[in-house]
């Protein structure tokens, strides 16, 4: 009875360190909420302009919007506020980074297939509408480099033929930069934690897996020693490291940009594709039409689009584990060229390099990089299938060399757990 317990308890809540990404990510998110609701109570969503008379002295009568002020004030005059600023910001990149492991380890070992395809779909889902809610969340504060990062986005809308201008009106509300502070305000409040929440409760466990008495004991011990873990490691890195320095950018200014300063680690990958793609332009019916921006927006579109489908794509074509491993280094190569690419000017300066070269390189590696890492990825992979073949046939080698009594001789090799307990 006792051995029947511990195996359900394995089952119910395993303790194997990859299948716990998603409760990483449900955990910040719960941060994420409470440490939202105490920077609601101060925070201004205003883009009315005021002059700054605060603590901080280098912005000391600087005319900035209102949401910036109290973005301020939050971090100087209010207890704690510069903590739960950052710690805020902190855990939206670790739930980040927690849903991106959780889906490479779900495409890796092949949990995506039938059953699982709506969980994949599910999670993919959860890390859409979590970078929505971060690209949100980090315009807030209206100061220069979320005016930059914003900048981009109207770039990337005017762009889009014959109606980017309208995509850009309707998001800023008129023309850039609008008051966009009131569109996104709602929604990053509002509209994206009611949908993650959704999803969340999507990937609940089913009935039939949940037990009680001791087992389930241990499973909530586990989780609240979890819950305690995340939260912990979340206000270490707030104590301990500065992020998102508003005070150091100052208010934002369409005319200005940001120096020094990239997007987010988690949207990198937009940032360097538009840094990589190369400078083209067509007139079609009188217009100019910007290939330099579409062209990368549509790959980094096309992109994420095969992530969600992939599992209908291999359920026509199984037996590929070789090549998904293949395409799954592939993709991880191509998506960490752009984001590398992302800050090819920072690492420029800091390495004295060219930073036209870099780019080069960095163009070279986009195109020959994923291929080459698919290539060499599923050679690799079937090699250790052959071994594991071998193995199970012929057993594992010992090294120990026998004569046979034909005068030849040949390896001695010890059975294999596979073939003992089919014996």
């Amino acid at each position: 009875m006792r051995n029947r317990t511990s195996s359900l308890r394995a089952r119910v809540f395993p303790n194997h360190w990859s299948l716990l990404f998603g409760q990483i990510a449900f955990y910040s998110f719960v941060v994420l909420l409470f440490s939202g609701v105490v920077l609601m109570l101060d925070y201004k969503p205003s883009t009315e302009q005021v002059v700054y008379d605060g603590p901080y002295g280098p912005l000391r009568g600087t005319e900035m919007s209102r949401a910036l002020d109290s973005t301020l004030a939050i971090t100087f005059e209010t207890r704690g506020g510069l903590l739960i600023r950052q710690v805020h910001h902190w855990a939206t990149l670790v739930m980040v980074a927690a849903i991106t492991l959780h889906l490479l380890q779900l495409f890796f070992t092949g949990a995506f297939r039938r059953p699982r395809r709506l969980n994949w779909l599910v999670v993919f889902g959860l890390l859409v509408i979590t970078l929505g809610a971060a690209l949100t969340g980090t315009s807030l504060p209206d100061d220069m480099a979320s005016g930059t990062s914003l900048a981009v986005l109207d770039g990337v809308l005017q762009a889009t033929p014959f109606v980017g201008s309208s995509l850009s009106s309707l998001l800023f509300g008129g023309d850039f930069p609008g008051d966009v502070i009131s569109r996104f305000y709602p929604l990053h409040i509002a509209v994206l934690p009611v949908v993650l929440i959704g999803l969340f409760i999507a990937l609940r466990r089913k009935p039939e897996e949940r037990v009680v008495g001791h087992a389930a004991t241990v499973a909530v011990i586990k989780r609240a020693g979890l819950f305690c873990f995340v939260v912990g490691v979340s206000f270490v890195m707030t104590a301990t490291a500065t992020i998102n320095p508003v005070w150091l950018y100052g208010p934002a200014d369409p005319a200005d940009t940001s120096a020094g300063v990239g997007p987010a680690w988690y949207l990198a990958f937009l940032d360097g594709s538009l840094r990589l793609a190369p400078g083209w332009e067509v007139v079609w019916w009188g217009r100019t039409i910007s290939l330099a921006v579409l062209l990368p927006v549509a790959i980094c579109t096309l992109f994420l689009v095969l992530v969600a489908v992939y599992p209908f794509i291999e359920e026509r074509m199984p037996g590929l584990a070789p090549l998904r491993t293949g395409i799954g280094v592939a993709g991880i190569v191509f998506y960490g060229v752009l984001w590398a690419a992302a800050g090819a000017d920072t690492i420029a300066v800091q390495f004295h390099l060219s930073f036209n070269t870099l780019l080069r390189v960095f163009q070279i590696l986009l195109i020959l990089g994923p291929p080459a890492a698919l290539v060499i990825t599923r050679r690799i992979c079937l090699g250790l299938q052959q071994r594991d073949t071998e193995i199970a046939t012929h057993g594992i080698e010992t090294g120990r060399i026998v004569r046979r009594p034909d005068g030849g001789y040949v390896e001695d090799h010890r059975p294999s757990v596979r073939q003992l307990m089919s014996h």
